[in-house]
């Protein structure tokens, strides 16, 4: 029986990309070079930096000058990571409707903890977040399940119990090797060029309300019946 619920973070639970692409701009714009289409970033938030940086500024991580501009990204992001940041539609709903449930939730992400900590502290979520899980908190990121599985003994919950939502396909692929349902979040930061329908999730949904009713309908099916 479903118990809890663990999010991925950008482009599942909060819609982070105003903020990358203000630094983005702003870097561009310092270095003399034209505004950029920013639904191109957009769609490689999920990729992290590294995808995004690439995309912006026509570099791979092993051209010279590349570390030096991701460390520039970072430091800007770092003093500006929560003005623009929201929850996506509809997950302010599904987030009170899970604390009136009683059903625990936490976070998964492959974002460190640098910037995950103050950004759930201002967005007024990390008192509710059950279990915070950060790549440098564990041996193996996503894909790999043990961020996962660590989520799960932090709250207390079997991964066969939970559910894992996110918008990669690492997010899918970890949530499966961690032995847990996992839903596709097809309202997140997925290129034109990417079929989630092959990623094989559990379930996909266009909005969070989706993700409620498919909470909903699982907990039905699994109420005994006299």
């Amino acid at each position: 029986m479903l118990t809890s619920v663990l999010f991925d973070l950008d482009g599942t639970l909060l819609d982070t990309a105003d903020d990358f692409m203000a630094v983005i701009l702003r870097m561009r714009q310092e270095r003399g070079l034209p505004s950029l289409d920013t639904i191109r970033i957009r769609e490689r938030v999920s990729d992290g930096s590294v995808g995004m940086l690439s995309c912006a500024f026509n570099m791979q991580p092993s051209d010279a000058g590349f570390d030096a501009l991701r460390e520039e990204f970072l430091h800007h992001y770092d003093l500006s990571l929560a003005v623009h940041t929201r929850l996506f539609d509809g997950m302010p709903e599904l987030l009170d409707w899970l604390d009136d449930q009683g059903l625990p939730w936490g976070i998964v992400t492959n974002k460190l903890s640098r910037f995950s900590v103050p950004l759930l502290d201002a967005m007024g979520l990390a008192s509710r977040c059950r279990s915070l899980v950060c790549p440098d908190q564990v041996s193996h990121g996503k894909p790999h399940p043990e961020p996962l599985l660590k989520a799960c003994v932090e709250m207390g919950v079997k991964p066969a119990d939970s559910v894992y939502v996110g918008d990669h396909l690492r997010d899918i692929l970890a949530g499966r090797a961690a032995g847990m349902p996992t839903i596709a979040a097809l309202y997140g930061y997925i290129p034109p060029d990417e079929d989630p329908a092959g990623w094989q999730a559990t379930h996909s949904i266009k909005s969070p309300a989706e993700l409620r009713s498919w909470l909903v309908q699982r907990q039905l099916q699994e109420v005994p019946h006299a």
